[in-house]
């Protein structure tokens, strides 16, 4: 069998998860071809149906789950752990700001839309587009007025001396009681049953085994961490591998079908046919 190109980020839980599979450490696993790539990137892969497998966006699924199917684990969903919007100062009147996001395909942005269309009766001023890890010092330096972060921003956006207005994971915790769906792993659907079976069972014990030996994948999750603290790894791979990522199960996929029916609801999204996020 050929290598299965899989593309995913440098972030500490997605190395975390992958670790063991990309070493080839699982017996039976599809080895993998391996690219680094930040999220936004990745789901522009998806729209153009590069690669076997990806990590991407939620908010990107009813753009590419013709070509891809969704797998029931390896992804990030949770509590406590959505993006938030940060401003150098607090009470920033957002209806006259220019906010920086992560992408415009984003479950981030996607989650933030759906807070504005709540919360904000003037709107948002102006949005633009910045990767992810240059929004804090973009805020910090005045250039642009509020931040939509994500990743370990939640746990040193206070080193760059900035306040968080509001938290998009608690509004959308608040208003459905669901878990926040973030990013998902998705695969070729050409690939064919046999194969994505055996992709999913390949990334379900690939997250068990970095839990029952997190050491073996600290020198790959370190080594492209971007010189990120060791701590705040850990932190991050605390936030995002928990439950959902070794199985959706039955309330990771009412939170995903929650999410786009309420983006589609809101003309944000294309809808979702009935079958779209079956497996195989």
């Amino acid at each position: 069998m050929s290598k299965i190109k899989i593309a995913y980020s440098p972030c500490p839980n997605d190395t975390f998860v992958f670790d063991a599979w990309a070493h080839g450490r699982i017996p039976g696993a599809p080895r993998l071809d391996v690219t680094f790539a930040d999220i936004d990137v990745t789901n522009g892969m998806a729209e153009r149906g590069e690669f076997d497998v990806l990590k991407v966006s939620y908010a990107v699924l009813p753009y590419a789950l013709d070509e891809y199917a969704l797998l029931p684990c390896g992804g990030a969903l949770g509590r406590g752990c959505g993006p938030l919007v940060l401003t150098r100062a607090p009470g920033t009147d957002l209806s006259r700001a220019t906010v920086a996001v992560p992408g415009e395909r984003s479950t981030a942005y996607l989650l933030f839309r759906l807070w504005a269309a709540d919360v904000l009766p003037d709107g948002v001023g102006r949005v633009v587009v910045l990767p992810f890890h240059e929004i804090m010092p973009a805020v910090r330096d005045g250039r642009v007025d509020a931040g939509l972060v994500i990743h370990e921003a939640r746990f040193t956006y206070p080193e760059y001396g900035l306040h968080c207005l509001a938290d998009m994971g608690e509004h959308w915790e608040t208003t459905t009681g669901l878990p926040i769906p973030l990013g998902a792993i998705i695969a070729r659907r050409a690939l064919g049953p046999e194969l994505l079976s055996l992709l999913a069972e390949s990334a379900r014990t690939s997250v068990r085994m970095a839990w029952d030996d997190p050491e073996a994948s600290r020198p790959y999750v370190m080594e492209h961490a971007q010189e990120m603290d060791p701590a705040v790894a850990d932190q991050h791979i605390g936030l995002y591998v928990n439950e959902f990522t070794a199985d959706l199960g039955e309330a990771g996929y009412s939170a995903v079908r929650g999410l786009l029916t309420r983006a589609a609801a809101e003309g944000l999204v294309p809808p979702l046919g009935r079958e779209a996020l079956s497996f195989v």
